[in-house]
C-alpha cells in the first residue's frame, strides 16, 4: 500500500494539469466548407476559424476542426465538396454556401448521414440545416434609414450588390429596397455588382457614373466602400456619403477625410469571426443541447465615435473583427430560444 501512493499522487497531478475532456464531443469532427477566399474578409474568416478551432482541438473541446475552400465560386465545386466531407466521416460541417437554395441537394444528404449541417454569412434554407447570422434586411433598411436622417430632401442613391446568388446580396437588396420605400424621397438610380471586393467594385462604380446624375448617397454590402470613393475621386465627382463595410481601407479613408473636412458615414458588418460562433453553436449540437434553427447575433457596426479604436484593431489590409468563445455560443443560443 505504502508503494501505491506515489503513483496515486502521480496520477492526481496529471489529471488536475490536463485540461477536462468534454467527453460528448472530443471524439467529434467538424469540418467548414468555404465556396470562396478572394477577398479580405473571407481570409480574416479563415484566420478566425483557425485560431478558435485550434485552441478548441487543444483544449478537448473536439478531435479535429478543418477548413476546405474550393478553388472557384461555383455551386457544383462546393456540392462536391460537401459528397466529400461525407464519406470522410465528420460529424458536423460548418457551410459558409455560394447559394441559398442550389445545394439543399448535398446538405440533405448530409443530415440524412447523420451530420450537423450549420451555415453561416451565406446560408441554407435546407430545413435541416441550422443557420447563424445577422439581420441582413435589417442592416440594409438601416443604411438608408441613417441616410435619411443626413439627408432630409433625399436624393439619388447608387447600390452596389454583393455576390450574385448568395442568400447575404438578396437579403441586404431586400433591406435596401425596404428603406427606400419607407423614405420615397430617395430613389436608386443605378445598381452595380461589387462582389464584397474593392478592386470589382471601383471597376463596376467607374463604368456606371458618367452617365448618372448627382449620387448623395452609396449603399452597399461591405467590402465595396473604398472602391466606390476611389471611383468617385477618379471621376471627379465629389464623394457623396458611401456606406462602409469595416474593411481596414475603408476606416482609414473615412478617418482621412473626417480629419480632412469632417466626413461623416457609417460601417457595418457581419464580423468574419462569426464563423467560430457557428463552430461552438456545431459543437454544442453535437453535445446534444437543443438549438433552434436560426440564430442570430449582432452586426458589428462603427460610428464616428468608434472609428478610432476599430480603426486600430484592423490590421492593414484585414477588416474590423471579433472572434466568438464558447460561453458566446451559448448565450446566444439562449437568446434565440427566447425569442
Amino acid at each position: 500500500m505504502k508503494n501505491g501512493f506515489p503513483m496515486m499522487a502521480a496520477m492526481v497531478a496529471v489529471a488536475l494539469a490536463t485540461p477536462p475532456a468534454h467527453a460528448a464531443t472530443s471524439d467529434k469532427k467538424i469540418a467548414l466548407s468555404n465556396n470562396y477566399a478572394g477577398n479580405s474578409w473571407r481570409q480574416a474568416m479563415l484566420r478566425s476559424w483557425d485560431k478558435v478551432t485550434k485552441q478548441a482541438v487543444s483544449e478537448g473541446h473536439v478531435a479535429a476542426a478543418d477548413s476546405f475552400t474550393t478553388a472557384d465560386k461555383e455551386v457544383p465545386s462546393q456540392a462536391a465538396q460537401l459528397q466529400n466531407l461525407i464519406l470522410q466521416g465528420y460529424n458536423a460541417i460548418v457551410i459558409d454556401a455560394a447559394s441559398p437554395t442550389a445545394l439543399n441537394g448535398a446538405v440533405k444528404a448530409a443530415c440524412d448521414a447523420g451530420i450537423t449541417v450549420v451555415s453561416f454569412d451565406g446560408t441554407v434554407d435546407e430545413p435541416c440545416a441550422y443557420r447563424v447570422g445577422i439581420d441582413y434586411v435589417g442592416m440594409g433598411r438601416a443604411q438608408v434609414d441613417y441616410l435619411a436622417k443626413r439627408l432630409p430632401n433625399g436624393g439619388n442613391l447608387l447600390e452596389i450588390r454583393g455576390l450574385a446568388g448568395a442568400s447575404i446580396d438578396d437579403l441586404i437588396h431586400q433591406g435596401i429596397e425596404a428603406g427606400v420605400k419607407q423614405h420615397p424621397n430617395f430613389k436608386i438610380v443605378s445598381s452595380v455588382t461589387g462582389n464584397w471586393d474593392e478592386a470589382t467594385a471601383q471597376k463596376a462604380v467607374a463604368t456606371v457614373l458618367s452617365s448618372l446624375p448627382e449620387i448623395v448617397g452609396v449603399v452597399d454590402q461591405g467590402g465595396d466602400g473604398y472602391g466606390a470613393a476611389q471611383a468617385f475621386k477618379s471621376a471627379g465627382r465629389a464623394e457623396p456619403i458611401i456606406i462602409m463595410g469595416n474593411r481596414q481601407d475603408e476606416l482609414a479613408w473615412w478617418k482621412q477625410q473626417k480629419t480632412a473636412s469632417n466626413y461623416s458615414t457609417i460601417s457595418a458588418s457581419i464580423a468574419p469571426g462569426g464563423v467560430t460562433l457557428a463552430f461552438w453553436v456545431a459543437q454544442q449540437i453535437l453535445d446534444g443541447k437543443k438549438v433552434p434553427h436560426d440564430i442570430v447575433f449582432p452586426t458589428l457596426s462603427v460610428t464616428d465615435a468608434n472609428l478610432d479604436a476599430a480603426l486600430a484593431a484592423a490590421p492593414v489590409g484585414g477588416v474590423y473583427n471579433t472572434e466568438y468563445s464558447q460561453a458566446d455560443a451559448v448565450k446566444a443560443i439562449s437568446a434565440s430560444v427566447a425569442k
